[in-house]
This record gives C-alpha cells, sequence and structure tokens, in this order.
C-alpha cells in the first residue's frame, strides 16, 4: 500500500478516474462527482504525468479509454465493487437489512410494482429497495445496481439473465374509451393514439384493424415518459401500446382493456439480469423470482379475463408456459 501512494497524485484520482471512464465523458463524471469539468481534466492530467502514461483518448463526443486504462479501470473496478459489498455486508450484519437496487423504467416502478409494494414489503420486510429509474426506453449498462429488467436477444442472453417473458405488445385503453370507440360516432370520429417516442409513432399500424383500416387515427398525443403515457391510457385519453410486463397488473385488475384482442410477441426477450461483476447475493435472486411470479400470475389472470387474445399460446410458442 505504501508504494500504490507513491504511484499516485492522491488517492482522490482513483475516483475521478473511475467516473470518468464509466461515463466516458468528463462532464457527466464532472456532474457525478460535483466538481467542475476542468478540475477533472487536470486530475487526471496530473495522473497521466504520474504514471507516465496516457489512460485516456479524445473521441468525438466523448473520450476512450487506452489500453493501459482499461487494464486499470478494470483493476479499480474490481477493488471498488468489492470494497462495496464487503460495507454492505458489514451494514447488513448490523442493521439486518439488505439493500437491493433496481435498474427499471419509471414505466414499470409507477405501474407493475407501486401498486404491490405492501405484498413485497411483506415478503422481503429486511430490504431496503432502491431505484435506478430510465424515463425512457430502458436500457444501457448495468452500473451501480444489483438487478436490471432489459430487453435482449436470444444471443445476448447469458447465465447472469432470467427470463420473465417475451416481449408482448399489444393496444390497451380504458373501458369508457372502449365503449365510446365502439359506437358509430366513435368509430367515424377515429382514436387518438398515445406515442412514447418518434421511434412508436405509427405502433398502430402493426395490428389488424388499423393495417386493415376497420380503424383509423384521428389524433395523437406524445409523452417522453413511458409511465404518462400509461396513465394517460388509465384516464381515458387514448389508446396506447402496452408493453405486458408493465401494464400486465392494470390488465388483470381491468383498470385498462385490450383494445383489439391481439397480441405481438417479438424477438426480443423481457430479463432481469444480474451484472456480472456482483458477487451472487440470494436476497437478490430471491427477489427476481418474486417479480417473476407475480408477473406470471397476471398473465395467468389475464388469460382467464380475456381468452380471445391467446396470451397462452403466444407465450408457448416462444418458449414459455404459465399455465
Amino acid at each position: 500500500m505504501p508504494n500504490l501512494r507513491k504511484k499516485l497524485p492522491s488517492a482522490n484520482a482513483l475516483f475521478v478516474f473511475e467516473a470518468a471512464a464509466r461515463c466516458g465523458n468528463f462532464t457527466r463524471a464532472a456532474q457525478e462527482l460535483y466538481v467542475s469539468q476542468p478540475a477533472v481534466s487536470r486530475m487526471l492530467a496530473r495522473m497521466e504525468d504520474h504514471i507516465g502514461v496516457r489512460l485516456f483518448e479524445r473521441v468525438r463526443g466523448g473520450i476512450e479509454l487506452t489500453e493501459s486504462g482499461r487494464i486499470l479501470y478494470r483493476a479499480i473496478s474490481e477493488g471498488f465493487n468489492g470494497i462495496e459489498n464487503a460495507i454492505r455486508e458489514i451494514e447488513a450484519r448490523a442493521t439486518g437489512v439488505e439493500s437491493v437496487t433496481l435498474s427499471v423504467s419509471t414505466g414499470f416502478t409507477t405501474h407493475w410494482l407501486m401498486p404491490r409494494m405492501s405484498r413485497l414489503n411483506q415478503a422481503f420486510p429486511n430490504i431496503d429497495l432502491r431505484f435506478q429509474l430510465i424515463s425512457g426506453r430502458i436500457g444501457g449498462p448495468l452500473n451501480d445496481v444489483d438487478l436490471g429488467m432489459r430487453f435482449l436477444h436470444d444471443g445476448e442472453i447469458d447465465e447472469n439473465a432470467v427470463l420473465v417473458m417475451p416481449e408482448t405488445l399489444l393496444p390497451v385503453c380504458n373501458e369508457r374509451y372502449l365503449e365510446t370507440a365502439q359506437t358509430d360516432a366513435g368509430r367515424a370520429h377515429g382514436d387518438t393514439v398515445i406515442v412514447m417516442d418518434d421511434e412508436e409513432r405509427g405502433w398502430h399500424e402493426r395490428f389488424g384493424a388499423y393495417a386493415g383500416h376497420r380503424r383509423h387515427v384521428a389524433g395523437m398525443l406524445s409523452f417522453g415518459d413511458y409511465a404518462i403515457v400509461v396513465q394517460a391510457a388509465l384516464l381515458g385519453q387514448g389508446i396506447a401500446l402496452g408493453w405486458l410486463n408493465v401494464v400486465s397488473h392494470w390488465l388483470a385488475q381491468g383498470a385498462l382493456l385490450p383494445a383489439e384482442q391481439e397480441v405481438i410477441v417479438t424477438n426480443r426477450r423481457c430479463c432481469l439480469v444480474r451484472p456480472a461483476n456482483k458477487p451472487l447475493r440470494p436476497v437478490v435472486d430471491s427477489v427476481r423470482d418474486w417479480i417473476i411470479e407475480e408477473t406470471r400470475n397476471d398473465m395467468r389472470i389475464i388469460e382467464k379475463k380475456y381468452p380471445k387474445l391467446g396470451l397462452s399460446d403466444a407465450m408457448r410458442q416462444s418458449g414459455l408456459k404459465f399455465g
């Protein structure tokens, strides 16, 4: 350890280097560390001078690690993770409470998890549940979390990922909107379609009722957060594209209904993923298994409530049985 101190301008350089390498950008690293961007640049320049090698290359839009930088980042990440896990274990032993951090969407948290928080608390009374929330499309690396919900293709699924369900889509609305839309006046007027971003602006055309011109779009509402998209559908503002892993609770409860008796199952898989650099913790696996079982129970209710959707058959064709 005395030799290590001599090789660094300061111990703080390790934290600055780790943040910059992980963020891929000096400005984002500075924001995370609550310092100025020039302060980050100066510290890393001092570190490079002290070690005698370049650790970063500036590229368009940010920075990239050199080979020496990657070697150092790998070692620092492993060391920091080990320290963090040791502190967690000490805290858990002292308090009897273990923290679990989830990387999930605001839509999933608001519309799937929050309605059943009391059951979660009953199942895990000694867990401090924390969130890394994503307002738009879920994705990105699993940094500083224990478990993340991600959509993966088959070739991306490894021993750290467990299947929740295939990505399953259907149009949803509330009962009042559906009743109005089915009247002669409603059919003549057309639908208000709710979208999250430009990528999904034409989502309705993927469904038979719109592709076959039995229904048409009269207007559109656009929001940047999927939690608001679902909330707008719950309030009767229009028809939204429902990701089943998010809206399954409201479908099971009857607060949302299928606007059409059709589901689309894509080639992506909704998975719960553990970071590869995190040690195995039984409590994380238990929370993961609880989420999966709650989701499967929702699907059993939906299958019974709306048999014309053919949900069980659609899942079975993708290799999932929940009956």
